[in-house]
């Protein structure tokens, strides 16, 4: 059992087929055991990607099956991270210090909140510029493009 934080770009892969999914997929089964979490923002980002999709790799209907079942996910399966005040500043040093974007410095904030908690945790993540801060905090990290 382990601990990981997935980003939105992440989590994506395992509602919608692109490279990392099946990866990506394996890691989230909840017979692997694994605590997940995700920012409370990631439901904006998703239903953002998966509608952007819609204009070109899913029909109505996958994109709409895909939203049902990440937010069955958000739901029951993944731990949530709120947006707290500390939190939101934490993440405007770290949009200044990485140069980041908006929400990027969330994500990274929220996955470093739960890194005090348990240094264990893994940031998975298919943004290079995200992964690269995550790093430099010294969190470690897996993209999941990088595997099959």
């Amino acid at each position: 059992m382990a601990v990981y934080f997935l980003d939105t770009s992440a989590a994506v892969k395992r509602y919608v087929l692109e490279p990392g999914s099946a990866w990506t997929r394996n890691l989230a089964d909840p017979a692997a055991g694994h605590f997940l979490y995700i920012a409370r923002i990631t439901d904006v980002e998703m239903t953002s990607a998966i509608a952007r999709r819609r204009q070109s790799t899913l029909t109505l209907a996958q994109a709409a099956s895909a939203l049902n079942r990440f937010r069955q996910d958000f739901a029951q399966q993944y731990r949530i991270v709120e947006i707290t005040i500390p939190l939101q500043r934490q993440a405007s040093q770290l949009a200044n210090t990485h140069v980041l974007r908006a929400y990027d410095a969330v994500q990274l904030a929220a996955a470093l909140d739960i890194y005090q908690l348990d240094p264990s945790l893994t940031l998975v993540s298919a943004d290079a510029d995200l992964n690269a801060a995550a790093t430099a905090e010294g969190l470690a990290v897996e993209d999941p493009n990088t595997h099959p």
